[in-house]
This record gives C-alpha cells, sequence and structure tokens, in this order.
C-alpha cells in the first residue's frame, strides 16, 4: 500500500522563532556582559537625574528641555524603582532592547531570504560594534533600534498577506508613533518605509491601511515635533562640532570607528547590493519587474529593505545638517541592524560562491568586532569618563565633614560634579559646599551651584577645614585652577595629596581651625 510521502518540517532549531529567540537572548547577553566596567558619563547622568526626578518634576523640565526624550526618562524612572541605578541596572534594558533588534533581523532574514543568512546575521548583529555599544548605554538609542526593526517585520508581514487585517497597521501606527516618542527620528521610518510600499506590488488596500496608519501616527506624535522645534538649540553645538568626517562617515557610525572592519564590512555590503541589482536587472528583462520586487511576490527584497533602512535615514539628516543641524552618529544607530543584514548577505554571497571563502571572510567579520567589543568594556570606554575612579578616590581618602568643590568651567556633559550623581557612594559622608539648588528643584537637567567666594558668603565653609577640589584635566597640564584663589583667600592652603584620575585631579586643601 502507498502511502503519502511525509511532509519535511524544519528541525526545531532552525525554526525562525526558535532561531529569533536563541540570537535575541545571545545579543542580550553579549550587551550586558561588563556594562557595568566602564564609568557612565554625560548623557547617562542626564538619563540617571532625569529618572530620579519626582514625575512632577520632570514634566516641569520636560517642558524647558529633552522633551524628546521624555519617554525615555519616565520609563527609567520606573525601571529603576524597582531595581536601582547602578551602572548594570541603568543599562541592562537598553541589553536587552538589543536583543529584541536582534530578534527582528534574524526573522526578516529568515522571510526574505533564508535560514542561512538568518544564522549569519543574528550572530553579525549581535556583536557588531554599534549595536554593543547602544546595548551597553543607558539611552534610547537600542530602543530605537529594536522598534525600527519591529516596525519592518510588521510592514513585511502585511504586504505578504493579500488582505493584511486591519490589526496589523493598528500595530504598525502605535509602533510607529511609541517609537517617536522614544526617539524622534523613528518617524524617517515612514519615508523608508513609503519607499519599499511604492516599489512593491502592493495592493491597493494594503497601501491604503499603511497610509491611514502612518497619517495616525503623525497626528499623535505631532506635540512633541512642535516642542522638539522650540527645543532644537539644545542641539546647535551639533553645527559647530564637525560630524561629517571621513572617518566617522566610514567606520564611526556602526563599525566602532575601526577602519579593517569598515574596510571589510563596506565591501560585504557594497558586494551584496551589487549581486542584487544584477539578479533584478536579469529578472527585469526578463519578466519586466521592479526592483525591490522579488519574482512573483509582493514581498521586497532583503538586500533592497536593509539598503534603504542603512542609506536613507542618514541621507535625509546629512542633506539637512547644513540648514538644520541634526546629525551626529549615534543619532542613526538604528541603523545597525540593517548594516548587519547586508553584511549577512554578502557573507551568504561569498559562501555560495566558495564555501571555504565564506567561512573565512564570516570569521574575518567576527574577529574584527571582537577587539572593538573588548575595548568597549574598558573603564574609560563612555567618553574618557572616570567618574567611578573619582568617586572611589573620595571615598578613600575624604573624612565625614569633608567639603567638596567642583570645577565648574567645563562643558555640562564633563562636569565633574556628575560623578556625585552618578557614583554617589564615595561622596557620602562629604559635603557639597557650593551647591545652590540640586537638580531635582530646577528646570534644567544639571544642579544649580555657587563659585567658591558666593558660597563663601553664605558661610557654607563656616566649621569646614578640609576642602576637596575636583577640577576637570583632560591632559596632566591643563587644569584651570577654579576656585584656587578663592579657597586661599578663605585660608586653604593646598596639601601634598593629590590624585590624577583619567581625566581629573583632586586636590586637598586644609586650614588651621
Amino acid at each position: 500500500m502507498l502511502r503519502p510521502a511525509p511532509t519535511q518540517k524544519a528541525a526545531p532549531l532552525t525554526r525562525p522563532a526558535v532561531l529569533a529567540a536563541l540570537f535575541g537572548v545571545l545579543a542580550t547577553l553579549l550587551s550586558a556582559i561588563g556594562s557595568w566596567i566602564p564609568s557612565l558619563w554625560g548623557d547617562e547622568a542626564t538619563s540617571i537625574m532625569s529618572a530620579q526626578r519626582p514625575l512632577s518634576t520632570l514634566l516641569g523640565m520636560l517642558g524647558q528641555v529633552d522633551a524628546v526624550h521624555g519617554t525615555y526618562y519616565f520609563g527609567l524612572h520606573f525601571w529603576s524603582d524597582l531595581i536601582g541605578f547602578s551602572p548594570f541596572a541603568v543599562r541592562l534594558p537598553s541589553a536587552v532592547a538589543v536583543g529584541l533588534a536582534t530578534a527582528a533581523v534574524v526573522l526578516l532574514a529568515a522571510r526574505l531570504r533564508d535560514i542561512r543568512t538568518a544564522v549569519i546575521a543574528g550572530l553579525v548583529c549581535a556583536i557588531l560594534p554599534r549595536v554593543t555599544y547602544m546595548g551597553e548605554e543607558a539611552r534610547s538609542f537600542a530602543f530605537s533600534a529594536a522598534i525600527v526593526a519591529w516596525l519592518t517585520v510588521l510592514l513585511v508581514a502585511a504586504l505578504d498577506r493579500e488582505r493584511p487585517r486591519a490589526a496589523w497597521f493598528v500595530g504598525y501606527g502605535a509602533l510607529l508613533a511609541v517609537g517617536t516618542y522614544v526617539f524622534l527620528y523613528t518617524i524617517l521610518f515612514a519615508v523608508v518605509h513609503g519607499v519599499i510600499v511604492a516599489v512593491c506590488r502592493a495592493p491597493r488596500r494594503t497601501v491604503r491601511g499603511w497610509l491611514i496608519a502612518v497619517g495616525a501616527a503623525v497626528l499623535a506624535v505631532a506635540p512633541l515635533l512642535v516642542v522638539a522645534i522650540g527645543q532644537h538649540h539644545q542641539i546647535a553645538y551639533l553645527g559647530a562640532v564637525q560630524q561629517l568626517a571621513p572617518q566617522t562617515l566610514f567606520s564611526g557610525l556602526w563599525f566602532g570607528d575601526s577602519w579593517p572592519l569598515g574596510i571589510v564590512a563596506w565591501a560585504l555590503i557594497v558586494l551584496a547590493v551589487a549581486i542584487a541589482v544584477q539578479q533584478r536587472v536579469l529578472v527585469g528583462r526578463a519578466r519586466g519587474e521592479r526592483f525591490l520586487g522579488r519574482p512573483a511576490s509582493r514581498v521586497p527584497s532583503l538586500v533592497g529593505v536593509a539598503a534603504l533602512w542603512l542609506l536613507l535615514p542618514p541621507a535625509i539628516l546629512i542633506a539637512v545638517q547644513p540648514v538644520v543641524p541634526d546629525f551626529t552618529a549615534r543619532y542613526v544607530s538604528y541603523c545597525a541592524p540593517a548594516a548587519a543584514l547586508l553584511i549577512a548577505c554578502g557573507v551568504d554571497d561569498v559562501l555560495r560562491w566558495r564555501r571555504w571563502a565564506g567561512v573565512v571572510v564570516g570569521l574575518l567579520v567576527l574577529g574584527l568586532c571582537v577587539p572593538v567589543y573588548v575595548d568597549e568594556r574598558t573603564p574609560y570606554a563612555k567618553n574618557q569618563s572616570d567618574w567611578a575612579e573619582v568617586s572611589a578616590a573620595i571615598g578613600a581618602n575624604a573624612r565625614p565633614g569633608d567639603g567638596v568643590v567642583f570645577d565648574e568651567s567645563t562643558k555640562p556633559s564633563k562636569l565633574p560634579r556628575l560623578a556625585e550623581h552618578t557614583y554617589p557612594a564615595g561622596f557620602r559622608d562629604t559635603t557639597d559646599v557650593a551647591l545652590h539648588r540640586p537638580f531635582a528643584q530646577t528646570r534644567s537637567w544639571r544642579d544649580s551651584a555657587y563659585t567658591v567666594r558666593q558660597a563663601a558668603a553664605l558661610g557654607r565653609f563656616d566649621g569646614v577645614d578640609r576642602v576637596w577640589l575636583i577640577e576637570y584635566a583632560p591632559s596632566p597640564g591643563s587644569v584651570d585652577d577654579y576656585g584656587v584663589a578663592d579657597l586661599t583667600t578663605l585660608g586653604f592652603h593646598e596639601t601634598t595629596t593629590r590624585i590624577a584620575t583619567h581625566r581629573e585631579l583632586i586636590s586637598l586643601y586644609e586650614r588651621t581651625p
């Protein structure tokens, strides 16, 4: 008796959903491991101090500054209420977000190409320098990457259906709105996805549903857009700082400023795009199809989606930069998963040509990522910040009741007093003699401080005979002697106790009672 041939089922570990979960966990672990090592830095101090505020004063602050980061601050506020504000605790959500982004990358690669490409993409995304950097940072960039990745999953799922349910578009519109509140430039994916929809043979019903979803999202985020325009002066400095240096564009955006990795990665990206274009030209001649549409399908190609995802948002921001400063490398962190997809496609193309060559190239990519990964998990990896070291030095040498004076003359993101808020343990028994108003009582994200002279006039130094002066010193000869003359006038003299950390100079001043 003849029996029907058994149907082939994917092995459990090669099912896209299982692979996505596995690589998501791997990416989270890679980003979380060692995330407590680098000292917290200026932007993370902003996140922590904003999240530590009472909700009422946080709302007041967002009316003046940082409205575009408000959603992230609220989330960090409630998260940290549960597990605290240690470096590991505040960075862990970003590691989880990186895992979610990587899971979406695996699903996209499996759906639009094949399982092998999905595995390669998962590996590359989990260890790509920009991904592992934002996965150990208490900012919103990892969340924006996860959101745009899952937005793309939703879009592809909708395009793959003849009559997608309204729930797909409701979810898409809601996620686009939430993503924009998390990170303003997520709204640019309305343009990226609009191009994808335009070049695919999507039914009118699908196009109409997508347009309605985008329109609803834009209306929902309109208040944020208005406030963001009013607060744009916060990033006006981007126009005065060189953001478009060749190294930044070539290797700094996604490859950790590693020239070797940048060369290999861009070579694979160009290879993947070139082969995809060649294939589309051949198919187009034979069947008259458009570039992004694969044969007999409304679903876009993986290379087409990833190329638009990678290149269009930076192109828009760079084009606007001369008129409205809006670009820095971290602002396109959410394009890093697309780089992983294109690199994976390039490796897969080499594998199809010569298996041994593909294995070598794949291992080379991973090998070049490892040194950057290790460097990201060193004490001064975050903008050369050394506040953990400063706090430890004060904690080891200060006596109860000692005063502390912080250098207030440097740029806000490098102020030494931020060490007191990011690593408070070392300052627990000291007195911030120059503090005017704590940050939670201001409309800014930081403290208001007196000068040494003003603090002395208010009697802040009464009964204080030992003062630690913490000055920003990016190099040994660059100390600016902030407050030294006024301390001398008050009868303090510098002792032989001087502690040089990576970027600060800590000096002990004493006076005889």
